[in-house]
């Protein structure tokens, strides 16, 4: 299974594209005022999160997410441990 900061690892390099100038991508990095995301990058990166941990992620989440760490939680407790 995954530790909470591999995941913060790992999404850090899932937003490296969404990254802004200046931008330092780290555990308390905000996806929309830091990031800047929109709804349709809110969109792509959470498609991009469900085929990197192989994971469905709720949509009902989305509006609780303001950080990488805040993801990076609820992607730790969706990760299933291989078999």
């Amino acid at each position: 299974m995954l530790t909470h900061d591999e995941v913060v690892t790992r999404l850090c390099e899932l937003l490296t594209p969404f990254k802004k100038e200046g931008v330092i991508l780290e555990s308390n990095t905000q996806l929309v005022a830091d990031l800047g995301l929109d709804s349709m990058q809110v969109m792509e990166l959470l498609s991009t999160i469900e085929d990197e941990f192989d994971i469905s992620v709720p949509l009902n989440i989305v509006p609780e997410v303001r950080t990488v760490h805040d993801l990076a939680d609820r992607i730790s407790k969706l990760v299933v441990p291989a078999s």
